[in-house]
């Protein structure tokens, strides 16, 4: 399930490096609970429409961003959450909730990043951030996705994941986060396998980190 927020912006100037001020308004919303820490069942996109200036990123009256999980629980606290207190960060604050139930995938295998899917690795004593180009990228993204699919009781043995390599506009984006900076995928990614695979994924995300803000997709 994913629910779409309406945000007012009272047109401040947003932080470039905020994604750590995004995820501690999500886990306000989530409240005390367990999920802190596991492999996240959820994922969330990045704030829409902001434009560049040289203090940071500003946007107009109103812009928008999305969270999505398999547990149709934590979306409920999510919302009772906002409910109870709807401000995020910096003037921003929730207008509107829209629920959208989860769609009919079986016909579609390919999906666009809403935030940049991060995929690290322990190389020896190094963590090594791997990126759409690398040959490796797909198995990794699988990897990670089967570990949520277990974690959920779910399996898929037709399932497959690769970057779409072909997609003229891929690219990377570095995002710094608690004061370490990632590097992280802006690529479409082909999904193949049972359709309610592709509906978790669309909900949890790919790669590494998606509960504080990576690899949510649409």
């Amino acid at each position: 399930m994913r629910i779409h927020l309406k945000i007012r912006t009272q047109q401040k100037c947003i932080p470039f490096d905020h994604q750590n001020l995004l995820t501690g308004t999500i886990h306000k919303w989530i409240g005390w609970n367990n999920e802190h820490g596991k492999v996240s069942l959820y994922s969330f996109s990045q704030i829409a429409g902001g434009k560049a200036s040289s203090a940071g990123l500003q946007f107009p009256d109103q812009t928008s961003f999305f969270f999505s999980s398999f547990n149709t629980d934590l979306i409920k606290k999510v919302i009772e959450g906002i409910r109870s207190d709807p401000t995020m960060f910096h003037g921003l604050t929730v207008s509107e909730i829209i629920i959208q139930e989860d769609p009919d995938l079986s016909a579609r295998n390919l999906f666009f990043p809403a935030s940049p899917i991060f995929i690290k690795r322990r190389a020896g004593k190094n963590e090594e951030h791997i990126l759409f180009s690398d040959p490796r990228a797909g198995d990794f993204m699988k990897e990670t996705l089967i570990t949520k699919l277990t974690k959920a009781g779910l399996s898929d043995d037709s399932l497959n994941v690769v970057f779409d390599t072909t997609f003229p506009k891929a690219g990377t984006k570095k995002i710094t986060y608690n004061n370490v900076q990632n590097r992280a995928s802006w690529c479409p990614v082909i999904i193949e396998g049972k359709p309610e695979t592709k509906q978790f994924a669309w909900n949890v995300g790919l790669g590494n980190s998606t509960g504080i803000g990576f690899g949510a997709i649409k």
